[in-house]
């Protein structure tokens, strides 16, 4: 198979019309420019030059590899040049991953400010229910970076974000909406019926666990496919429902009240290999707005680790 080094040989020997002059340009000597031109006649199977007393001639086939050499030149230089722009962050495209959660979450300012420092990098975000659909999802090269809870047992660089909190949404003229301290112990809401998630939702989970650790199991007035829907049915007087901090939109009409003790989880960024410039600038970016716009509000006392996965 002919390389781009032996293309650019040939194009060489021919604008300079000689194999003297081109072996000076590219820097090798004659005799290894007449190997690499001997391979090349090899590879597309025939004759590309003839040499002539003081110059070169280009034989029918090598009339037609000609043009071909150099457009595989030309490209070779734009994928270098776009490896530059991209290195330099000024073109590209990353793919990113998150849960359901995190895309309604922290996202959207991030990829607010990410589009104001680097427009001409394009993101694309692919989004999955349950945190170990997300990992499966990296491991199979779906995406150059996921944002989400820590995976397990991952064996790339993963990088902590920041601390995220639940919080449970109720109506607000529910009779326990106006809680001294704003807090309420699950336990306390385990006769209700509540907004679960759809079974494939991994705060489907996180329900079930919390309640397991109160000591009941959650009953289901209706089970919602989007995270987003949840705190707008337990406002509305559904049920309860265990949501996302960061989710909860501006000026909700509904009682947002902090469970006792506290639900919260680590949030990751986390690739399969050594990140690349474009990666790396979007997890210190998204590092930076977790700094600015915590995903967790402030708690004195100790986490649960319920919701860890």
């Amino acid at each position: 198979m002919a390389t781009l080094r032996q293309l650019e040989y040939l194009v060489t020997v021919v604008d300079t019309g000689s194999f003297t002059r081109a072996a000076e340009q590219l820097h090798v000597t004659q005799p290894a420019l007449s190997h690499q031109m001997r391979a090349l006649e090899s590879a597309v199977g025939g004759p590309l030059l003839e040499r002539l007393p003081r110059s070169v001639r280009l034989t029918p086939m090598g009339r037609a590899v000609l043009p071909h050499a150099r457009a595989a030149l030309a490209e070779a230089e734009r994928l270098r040049a776009v490896a530059r722009r991209t290195a330099g962050l000024e073109q590209g495209e990353l793919e990113v991953a998150a849960v359901y959660s995190v895309s309604l979450g922290i996202l959207p300012p991030v990829l607010r400010a990410w589009r104001r420092l680097h427009p001409g990098v394009q993101i694309r975000l692919r989004e999955y229910p349950h945190a170990d659909r997300l990992q499966a999802a990296m491991a199979a090269g779906c995406a150059d970076v996921a944002v989400g809870p820590a995976p397990v047992g991952w064996e790339g660089p993963i990088r902590e974000l920041g601390v995220e909190e639940f919080v449970i949404v109720l109506p607000a003229d529910d009779p326990l909406a106006d809680r001294p301290g704003g807090t309420i112990a699950p336990a306390e809401l385990a006769d209700r019926a509540w907004v679960h998630y759809a079974p494939d939702n991994g705060l489907a989970d996180l329900l079930d666990r919390v309640a397991a650790q109160a000591g009941f199991h959650p009953r289901a007035a209706v089970r919602a496919e989007q995270t987003s829907a949840a705190p707008l049915l337990a406002a509305a007087g559904l049920g309860p429902a265990l949501v996302p901090a960061n989710i909860v939109p501006p000026h909700f009409d509904g009682a947002v009240l902090r469970p006792d003790p506290p639900i919260r989880r680590t949030l990751t960024a986390y690739t399969r290999t050594r990140p690349d410039p474009l990666t790396v600038a979007f997890a210190d970016l998204l590092a930076e707005q977790a700094r600015v716009n915590p995903p967790v509000l402030p708690v004195a006392r100790a986490g649960s680790d319920a919701a860890q996965r």
